[in-house]
């Protein structure tokens, strides 16, 4: 837990301390700076490495002057890396953050509110960039963290399992109903897995869970109150648990979700696009791989939520600043988001690169599976990130009583209220 980390590395008290004041950030590069880049695609090997790696040097390639030294640290350990290099002394520059730390990086750990550092630039760049994208940095109307990469939940599905169940791989499941009729006959037919949300693992986040919540009109927290047992999302992790009590949901280990729908295992799997070009190199030559959009409950819209990261500026140094600004830049310019895209797997979040030549309306007619995931932005909903030091605490309670609420054997109503009643006093007071 967060808490026991900032404890045992005496973080707590260090970061209670008045924060540094920045100074104006310089006008342009002039001398040689070095900053440093905390990254999580760094942190794992294959096609996030190697591209983010590739933009760096890019980045260096236009910037002379500027020398970037990128540290790797994976998405549930970055922030705590940022944190004891603070303590240390050593002061961040830039770094990419998963958005359930937005709130305690902008108020507990001095990231920089980018309309106070960068004004007009940073209006100038967001033209072109999606509104709600951009809206998912934002803390009490300042931007702190500039979006990054991201994706939308989207349903991955084996087609070769659907043919094999007698289902039309044509017309995927719409609805959660469709989904349980589906997983049934998978099960029934091939004696494989039928469905499995990636809504559960030790570092998979809450973004899969909170995008059902929310497409049943559920939330997870009202303000500094916890919700997710009110009824509309407690009924949502009900209906999960009816898909696993039923047979069409996989009683898998979920850290091994991934890994089974590779095999060929498993019918279908919602979790982040971002997987979408790993799991084209593991369907190939093994099974038809195919993307749909997240199912609904019933008419209602559905709400994909973002998993992914932004961008946060922790320098305090005028050149640094403006050398973490300019990578910032860089990394959500058109150049960076076609290199995002088709090599990694993630969203443009500059839509217009789409349709244009110059950019992505080629490489999206020839890769059609990032077309569902494209139609999911016009709905983002933010992933509700939660506030307070307690933050991943909270977090973490809500996501195993969740877990024990589908996978276990007790009234998941009861098991979502019993967490909420234990977590509600680690939440913030006012």
């Amino acid at each position: 837990m967060l808490k026991r980390h900032l404890l045992a590395a005496g973080l707590l008290a260090a970061l209670a301390a008045p924060q540094i004041a920045a100074a104006e950030m310089a006008e342009a590069i002039t001398e040689p700076v070095t900053i440093t880049f905390y990254n999580y695609n760094l942190a794992s090997a294959g096609l996030g490495r190697e591209a983010t790696l590739g933009l760096i040097e890019e980045f260096m390639r236009r910037n002379p002057l500027v020398t970037v030294e990128p540290i790797a640290a994976p998405s549930n350990e970055v922030l705590s890396r940022v944190q004891a290099d603070m303590v240390a002394g050593m002061q961040p520059d830039l770094a990419q953050l998963v958005f359930r730390d937005l709130i305690y990086a902008a108020k507990e750990l001095g990231a920089e509110p980018l309309e106070d550092l960068a004004g007009a630039e940073l209006a100038a760049h967001s033209v072109g960039m999606v509104p709600n994208g951009l809206a998912l940095g934002a803390v009490e109307g300042k931007t702190y963290g500039l979006a990054y990469v991201f994706s939308t939940p989207v349903m991955f599905y084996n087609a070769d399992l659907f043919r094999a169940a007698g289902l039309d791989p044509d017309q995927p499941p719409r609805t959660w109903e469709e989904v349980k009729d589906a997983g049934l006959a998978i099960a029934k037919a091939t004696g494989k897995h039928g469905f499995f949300p990636g809504a559960y693992g030790p570092i998979d986040g809450t973004f899969v869970y909170q995008a059902i919540v929310m497409s049943n009109g559920g939330k997870v927290r009202d303000g500094n109150t916890l919700t997710f047992a009110d009824p509309a999302a407690a009924g949502a992790v009900a209906m999960l648990r009816d898909l696993m009590d039923s047979g069409a949901h996989a009683r898998i280990d979920v850290g091994a979700h991934l890994d089974t729908f590779q095999s060929g295992n498993l019918g279908m799997f919602l979790w982040t696009s971002a997987v979408q070009n790993r799991l084209i190199k593991a369907a190939e030559g093994n099974f038809e791989l195919r993307v749909a959009p997240m199912p609904a409950f019933g008419e209602k819209p559905t709400a994909p939520t973002n998993s992914g990261s932004a961008l946060f500026l922790f320098s305090k140094a005028p050149e640094k600043q403006r050398a973490a600004w300019e990578l910032m830049k860089f990394l959500t310019s058109e150049y960076a988001y076609n290199e995002i895209t088709t090599k990694i797997g993630y969203l443009p979040l500059r839509p217009g690169m789409v349709e244009d030549p110059k950019w992505l309306k080629d490489w999206v007619e020839a890769n059609p599976m990032i077309k569902p995931n494209l139609a999911q932005l016009d709905r983002l909903t933010p992933n509700i990130a939660f506030p307070g030091p307690n933050y991943r605490q909270v977090e973490n309670m809500m996501k195993e009583a969740m877990t024990e609420a589908v996978f276990g054997s007790g009234d998941p109503v009861e098991t979502l209220k019993a967490a909420q009643e234990r977590g509600q006093p680690l939440m913030p007071s006012n």
